[in-house]
Order: structure tokens, then C-alpha cells, then sequence
């Protein structure tokens, strides 16, 4: 009720009222998009093709929302872009020019999204024709030359338009762009999932009490997901009295707050856009040795290799949880300002002593949201395993799902925060 309360009194503000408008329509366009079929495609014989199909069609369904299984012009969905995202956070560490671009603020960042821009269309285009030619050629009306290139040209085009589309949510809207385009599709995929599953209890495929198992399951997911996204670490600070002029400043507490989970879903979309990179290019060989061996022992949908992929996943999660975490909390910073301001953690010395402090606290909270994260990404797949659901990415699905609605909301509140203040100032 809090969040619907929120949300009224957000809508009386002017200003607000049009950026959230502004952000439905922006996902209201996305939606007609991926319901707009790629030209040249025999949709027959495509349904075919996915007819049954689990594992890396699923996971290319999850971003995109269903508009890969009918292949529209919004397939490949923005993966394109949160793989060179992460492609451009790995070099900014390892290359000193885009270390230095990095910190020099606004103009710095800029040109890195350039960057990124630039990577985006590149990887677009080589998923795109890994795509036509190994998954969707048979359903082509024609396989000439110029057949192929207007599917890949489309299929390319329609991830550059979603990726200027997110960038237009962050400029004009509320939120995060491309986190509420992904979760649109998630959401607009919920009853399509929830048909399937009724279809097959009705079918006598699962029974009453696998359903009732999966709506636990999910209840769990969401509380959790609420507690872990809200839980931090309160680090106690206290600032020194000191005399300036003729006033005395300091002598108060405060305190640090050290999210659980600092990175939010990042780690989620990033493994999954990490894996489904190898994945895209099998489909370039599909009957060849590496094409035979990748759908065994890497995809999703192979055997062993939905517990290979699920291992993988739990890996790169751990490791891009870490990863984001050191990007955006950086304890050496926070000590020097600190210190500057006559502050200290009580019993713990200013300084190294205090960057080593909220090092060791922030890995330990850090362990316990990275775990709780590849938790929720594996045990649909284990519950689909033992009970027979096409579950394959609920918990993913529910993760971005709550965590992108609860960063949505604390920006909406900080938006109606930074708007009271201007008026008391006023």
C-alpha cells in the first residue's frame, strides 16, 4: 500500500507526473515493436523450429520478452548492449586511457557510452547473422543473399532503436532504461508462463502440489529479494568537535550504509548476457564438433550441460557481484573524506586501518547478497529438473523483475525528496 501511496502522491507533481508518462510510453513502444514480425520469415514453419524448444531459446525469450521465439524486429532484444557494457568495464580496468576516461567525470563517461554504442552495433551484427543462418534459415522464404542481409539489417537496427530507446528513458524518463525494457518484457511474458503451466496441470503433466510448491517458491523469492535489496550494514561514524572562527562544528554521529547487495541485479543480467555470448556463435557451426559439443555440455538444454551452464552461472555471478561491488564502493575514498572532515569508526584508527575496515565489511556482507544471487538463478532450474515445470529462468525473471520495480521507486522518492527540499528553499 506504501508503494501505491508513493505513487499518487508522485503523480501531483508536475514535472514527475511527465517523466513517468513519458517512461510508459516509452515501454508501450517497445511492446509494439516486439510484435512486429521480421519481413522474408515463414511463420509456420518458425513455430516449428521453436516448437518445444527450452533451454537457449528461453534464455533469449527472458530479455526479449517472447519477441525471439515470433522474431520480430525486437529478437535480440538489448543483450548486444549489456554484453559490450561489460566488455567496457573489463577494459576500463586493464586499458589506462579508458581508466582515465573514466575519471574524468561527465565528458569521460560520455565517451565511453560512445564506446559502447559503437560495440553494441558491432555484436548486434554478428548475433544477428549467427542467428539467421542457424536457427531461423529454414524458415526464410528465401535464402538468397539479399533475403539474409534484410533479416540481419532488421534484426541489427532493432537493438540500436532499443538502445537509443533506453537511453531516452535515462535522459527524460524515471529509472534505468535498459533494466525497465527488460523488465517490460519480463512482465509482459508472465501470463504466457503462467498459461503453460495451467495447460499442463490440466493435461495431468504436474500435479496440485508442484504448483503449490512454485507459488512458495516464488512468495519466498520475493520476500527475500525485498529483504537482501534493502539490508545494509550500518557502519557507526563519529566526527570530532573542532573550533572554526567563533563556531564549534562536529560532535555528531552518523552512520555508513553498506548494502548487502551493492550490485542489485547487475550480476544476473551480466552472467546470463556473458553466457549466452558462446552460445550465439554455436549457432554459427550448429552440426559441426564444436556445434555437437557446446549443446551438450553448455547450453541449458543439454545433458549434462544444464548443470554445467548452472555451475557457470553461479561462477560468473559471484565474480561480477564482486566486480561491481569494487566499481561502485570505493573505501579508499570514503576514508579520505572522512578524515577531512574530522570523522572516524569508533575503534578503528583514520586511515589505511579505516580503508581495511570497510574492505573486510564489505566483502563479508558482499559473500552473503552474491550467494543469495546465484541461489535465486539455479533452483528454478533444479525445481525444473525434479518436477517437470518450464521454469527454467522464474527466479531470474522474479529477480530483475522486483529489483528493477524497487530501484524504480527509490528513484521516484528521491525525485519527490530533491522537489520538497528546492521548495523549502524557495
Amino acid at each position: 500500500m506504501e508503494m501505491f501511496r508513493t505513487l499518487a502522491k508522485a503523480w501531483k507533481k508536475q514535472d514527475i507526473r511527465h517523466k513517468m508518462i513519458f517512461t510508459l510510453l516509452m515501454m508501450i513502444v517497445y511492446r509494439l515493436g516486439a510484435n512486429i514480425p521480421v519481413p522474408g520469415i515463414n511463420r509456420e514453419v518458425l513455430s516449428k523450429l521453436f516448437d518445444g524448444g527450452g533451454g537457449i531459446f528461453e534464455l533469449f525469450n527472458l530479455f526479449s520478452g517472447g519477441a525471439f521465439s515470433q522474431m520480430t524486429i525486437f529478437a535480440l532484444s538489448i543483450t548486444p548492449y549489456i554484453t559490450a557494457s561489460i566488455i567496457l568495464q573489463l577494459l576500463t580496468i586493464a586499458i589506462p586511457k579508458l581508466e582515465t576516461l573514466a575519471k574524468e567525470g561527465g565528458e569521460g563517461q560520455k565517451k565511453i557510452a560512445q564506446y559502447t554504442r559503437y560495440l553494441t552495433v558491432v555484436l548486434s551484427l554478428v548475433q544477428a547473422i549467427g542467428i539467421t543462418y542457424g536457427i531461423v534459415k529454414p524458415s526464410l522464404n528465401d535464402t538468397g543473399k539479399l533475403s539474409i542481409a534484410l533479416v540481419v539489417v532488421v534484426l541489427t537496427a532493432g537493438t540500436a532503436f532499443l538502445m537509443w530507446l533506453g537511453e531516452q528513458i535515462n535522459q527524460y524518463g524515471i529509472g534505468n532504461g535498459i533494466s525497465l525494457l527488460i523488465f517490460a518484457g519480463i512482465i509482459a511474458r508472465m501470463p504466457t508462463l503462467l498459461q503453460g503451466s495451467m495447460v499442463k496441470y490440466e493435461a495431468g503433466e504436474v500435479d496440485a502440489v508442484s504448483i503449490a510448491l512454485f507459488v512458495l517458491f516464488a512468495v519466498v523469492i520475493i520476500v527475500g529479494i525485498i529483504m537482501i535489496q534493502e539490508g545494509q550494514r550500518r557502519v557507526p561514524v563519529q566526527y570530532a568537535k573542532r573550533v572554526v572562527g567563533r563556531k564549534m562544528y562536529g560532535g555528531q554521529s552518523s552512520h555508513i550504509p553498506m548494502k548487502v547487495n551493492q550490485a542489485g541485479v547487475i550480476p544476473v543480467i551480466f552472467s546470463m548476457a556473458f553466457l549466452q555470448t558462446p552460445l550465439t556463435f554455436m549457432h554459427f557451426w550448429p552440426n559441426s564438433a564444436f556445434g555437437q559439443w557446446a549443446a551438450k555440455w553448455m547450453s541449458p538444454s543439454g545433458s549434462p550441460g544444464v548443470w554445467v551452464y548452472a555451475i557457470a552461472d553461479v561462477i560468473l555471478i559471484l565474480f561480477f557481484t564482486y566486480f561491481y561491488t569494487a566499481v561502485s564502493f570505493n573505501p579508499l575514498e570514503i576514508a579520505q573524506n572522512m578524515k577531512a572532515n574530522g570523522g572516524f569508526v569508533p575503534g578503528i584508527r583514520p586511515g589505511k586501518t579505516t580503508v581495511e575496515y570497510l574492505n573486510r565489511v564489505m566483502t563479508r556482507i558482499t559473500f552473503v547478497g552474491a550467494v543469495f544471487l546465484a541461489a535465486i538463478s539455479i533452483l528454478p532450474t533444479i525445481l525444473s529438473q525434479s518436477m517437470g515445470l518450464s521454469i527454467h529462468f522464474g527466479g531470474t525473471s522474479l529477480l530483475i523483475a522486483v529489483g528493477v520495480a524497487l530501484d524504480t521507486m527509490k528513484q521516484i522518492e528521491n525525485q519527490m525528496l530533491m522537489r520538497d527540499y528546492q521548495g523549502f528553499l524557495r
